[in-house]
């Protein structure tokens, strides 16, 4: 199989950087997040980007970082959380293992912070959460092989079920 052994989605918050690494380090293979590959590109945060050039520019940039990547690599990919709303990545990820990562507004609440740098939940994080998670859940679910909850879960725990999941067995 080409492309990458894992694709994690879901929301910001969910843990797919922390649990990719994870699941790399288990499986013996690289891990890439679309998120780093654009601020090493652009040499800023994805928070200054939004602000200073917009989110449609933002979108435009990962585009490309997810495309790039999925050529690329052959490990675990984390994407960022928007990633799944062009129609053409989601094209792109047809057919691969990709794996959402789902939690609860709670819990997302908790993990985010609200003194973190999430230019998406900058007021009002609750509700707008919800409301992304509202236009967002069906497009992970649409390119999502499984579905692994995280609330309550360990970086480990859920990591253990992704591999589970995909019945894919760690050395």
């Amino acid at each position: 199989m080409s492309g990458p052994l894992i694709v994690l989605v879901g929301p910001m918050g969910s843990g797919k950087s922390t649990v990719g690494g994870l699941l790399a380090a288990r499986l013996g293979v690289a891990c890439r997040d679309t998120d780093a590959d654009i601020v090493a590109a652009e040499g800023r945060p994805i928070s200054d980007i939004f602000v200073e050039d917009g989110e449609p520019h933002f979108r435009a940039l990962e585009r490309e970082a997810v495309r790039t990547a999925v050529a690329e690599h052959s490990g675990v990919l984390s994407l960022g959380g928007g990633a799944i709303l062009d129609p053409g990545t989601r094209a792109l990820l047809s057919g691969l293992p990709v794996v959402y990562l789902s939690l609860g507004v709670e819990e997302a609440v908790r993990r985010t912070g609200l003194n973190k740098a999430r230019p998406l939940l900058a007021v009002n994080p609750r509700k707008q959460w919800r409301e992304l998670m509202e236009a967002r859940r069906p497009l992970y679910t649409e390119v999502a092989r499984a579905e692994v909850a995280t609330d309550e879960r360990t970086p480990e725990e859920v990591a253990e079920a992704v591999l589970d999941a995909l019945e894919l067995k760690d050395e």
